[in-house]
């Protein structure tokens, strides 16, 4: 007789809690699953108390791939709508803006302060007082071209 004889709903059960509690502290959503599957497994073991222990772990592995999965195709099918989808990208907020330089664009670089905050910027070189627009924004980088 092995440990895993021994296994009883209560173990499932106790393992679910545990899952649960590690998606606290790593959010993937796939723990969250696995401890539903736990939960699951430990509700059909107090049903069928002679359920062998590699029915147990070969039900917990097909409902935890199946919920996982399926919680990923869904989430690529409906995915989360954010109401403020610049949140993170500050750039994105200056796109199609214009502004004036106080800084000459010199070899295409120069620095510009927006709202408090100090900006990279290239484009064509342009004296100081000039006005840009904002065009892109490629990393940290703000992309600027002459404004008419």
């Amino acid at each position: 007789m092995t440990g895993f004889d021994q296994i009883e709903f209560w173990h499932w059960w106790i393992a679910a809690v545990a899952f649960a509690a590690i998606e606290v502290f790593a959010p993937s959503a796939a723990f969250v699953w696995m401890g539903a599957s736990a939960g699951l497994v430990g509700f059909l073991l107090l049903l069928f108390p002679g359920m062998g222990w590699e029915i147990q772990f070969l039900i917990f592995a097909i409902f935890s791939v199946a919920t996982v999965a399926g919680w990923r195709i869904y989430r690529v099918r409906h995915p989360a709508v954010l109401s403020d989808p610049n949140l993170n990208r500050r750039g994105n907020e200056y796109v199609d803006r214009s502004f004036t330089i106080e800084e000459a664009i010199v070899n295409g670089n120069a620095k510009m302060k927006i709202d408090g905050v100090i900006w990279k910027i290239r484009g064509e070189d342009l004296p100081a007082g000039s006005r840009v627009r904002v065009t892109a924004v490629e990393s940290t980088v703000l992309r600027v071209e002459a404004d008419p």
